[in-house]
């Protein structure tokens, strides 16, 4: 089933060809329902929505004059390259990676593998950078203590991407996941705002949820799998003096900032809270600017790193980083503007809207809501995941479809997009679309030549399998609950 699955995800062409594809699908099929009139009624305005002709002389001309502008205004551009700019820096100064090894190296032996899941949960908030430096540290730390090295390898890597939306801190991956759920929600409500922080409360509880499952499926599995190790140990590098001051000068900037941001905050009258409600999250500068106060949050630490330990020398030091760092989303520059592009034919056709309406009224015809539709959303999600990687791409894709379609059914966005990030992530550690997949084998066979790619699926398939089961029945247990799942993230839409 794996074998066939890698060979279905290979077919597949780049995410950038895959959204042009997808353009030209939809400007065909906008053009051949417009000829057939379909059309659906929106209940929550009663307005009969048609299908818009892309190919009609007024629509090509809106192809053509709406180009950079629909680039220009994309919605999570901004966001994730000013995010990226502190969490880049952090990345690139050396931070990340000495702070990754100086927590796996300071903790006791009962506690280290607990200690290694944790790390690797919350280490998501560094991105592509904790995917690439924890496994090989966890590796090598798990040998000194006695354990195979390929048990640090996996339970590194399922840790971070298997629970890649679930974290105590608010990242990259909100900021993205919530500009592309906005553009969603708009095709029923054009005065949506989405904020990054609208899942915390459930990512939060998911984090600490997950690091226990993580810990029993380790103890339960993984260790018995791979047994006693009798191969060569590879040494690990040690902290050195000048990478200590670096973590004391951005301990001390960090606790700084933190206190700073409290001062702001806390009083009843402080600056970043609404000024006529002294509400902290309902309309408050303090949620109007988060995306800045997380690039400070990394830019901070990742800076007085860099002084302190000397990776930054000079002002030439400093720019160059940041520059090497922004060089990284190139890729993700050209993802945007053709994702731009079809998001906005797919708007303009109104096929979304219809779509969503439709589906929804079959989905209450055949009763298939509540419990039933969340589980089943899920498990969809999962499996589009194993065949795209890019979390981006396919809430690009699902989000102007799925957004609509329960927010008519009455549920919140933001509690949509808790469902999605859950399928988004279950199913990361076997599939071969990630890249770091490939780099993880690369890993492992410096302990055993032999190791193959089926050795570490087989190895990584029961994370996938209990995530997805004990991380659905959290969700579960929070619907019925009736809990927000974040600041402005309430499960029903405000009646």
């Amino acid at each position: 089933m794996l074998d066939k699955i890698e060979y279905a995800g290979n077919k597949l062409p780049d995410p950038i060809v895959l959204f042009v594809i997808l353009s030209a699908i939809i400007i065909l099929a906008s053009y051949v329902l417009s000829l057939l009139n379909i059309s659906a009624v929106n209940p929550a305005t009663n307005e009969k929505v048609v299908v818009h002709n892309l190919l009609s002389k007024d629509g090509l001309i809106e192809i053509l004059t709406g180009m950079v502008k629909n680039f220009s205004e994309f919605p999570p551009l901004g966001a994730v390259l000013v995010v990226m700019i502190g969490v880049g820096l952090a990345d690139e100064s050396g931070f990340f990676s000495v702070l990754m090894k100086r927590a796996v190296v300071a903790t006791p032996k009962k506690i280290i593998i607990p200690s290694i899941i944790f790390i690797a949960i919350v280490g998501n908030v560094a991105a592509d950078a904790t995917q690439v430096v924890l496994p090989p540290i966890a590796a090598a730390v798990l040998m000194a203590f006695g354990y195979h090295p390929l048990v640090g390898l996996v339970v590194a890597y399922a840790s971070t991407v298997g629970a890649f939306s679930a974290n105590i801190m608010i990242g990259m991956t909100d900021t993205l996941a919530a500009g592309f759920t906005e553009i969603g929600a708009k095709a029923v409500n054009p005065d949506y705002v989405a904020n990054p922080a609208m899942n915390y409360y459930f990512i939060a509880v998911s984090a600490f949820f997950l690091l226990i499952v993580a810990t029993w499926v380790t103890y339960k599995f993984t260790i018995p799998r791979f047994g006693t190790y009798t191969g060569m140990a590879v040494e690990m590098e040690k902290i050195t003096e000048l990478e200590k001051r670096g973590l004391r000068w951005s301990g001390i900037a960090f606790l700084v900032f933190i206190i700073i941001t409290l001062i702001l905050v806390l009083p009843q009258n402080g600056i970043l809270r609404n000024p006529e409600t002294g509400s902290l999250i309902q309309d408050s500068p303090f949620m109007a600017a988060i995306v800045p106060l997380i690039t400070i949050f990394f830019l901070i630490p990742g800076l007085f790193y860099g002084l302190g330990s000397k990776t930054i020398r000079s002002s030439k030091d400093f720019a160059d980083m940041l520059g090497k760092a922004m060089s990284t989303m190139g890729p993700y520059i050209v993802l945007v503007f053709v994702t731009a592009q079809m998001l906005a034919y797919f708007s303009s056709s109104n096929l979304g809207p219809i779509i969503a309406i439709k589906g929804a009224e079959f989905l209450e015809s055949v009763g298939f809501t509540g419990i039933p539709l969340f589980i089943f959303f899920i498990i969809f999600v999962g499996f589009v995941n194993i065949l795209i990687g890019s979390a981006s791409a396919k809430w690009a894709i699902l989000a102007p479809i799925f957004v609509p379609m329960f927010m008519i059914l009455g549920y919140d966005p933001a509690f949509t997009q808790a469902m999605y990030r859950i399928g988004d992530s279950i199913t990361n550690p076997i599939t071969p679309m990630l890249p770091y997949l490939v780099l993880l084998l690369s890993f492992a066979k410096q302990y055993d030549k032999k190791t193959g790619l089926g050795t570490l699926i087989s190895a990584l398939f029961p994370y996938t399998i209990f995530f997805g089961i004990f991380w659905i029945l959290l969700l579960i247990v929070w619907y019925l609950l009736g809990i927000p799942v974040g600041p402005q993230g309430p499960i029903y839409l405000p009646s």
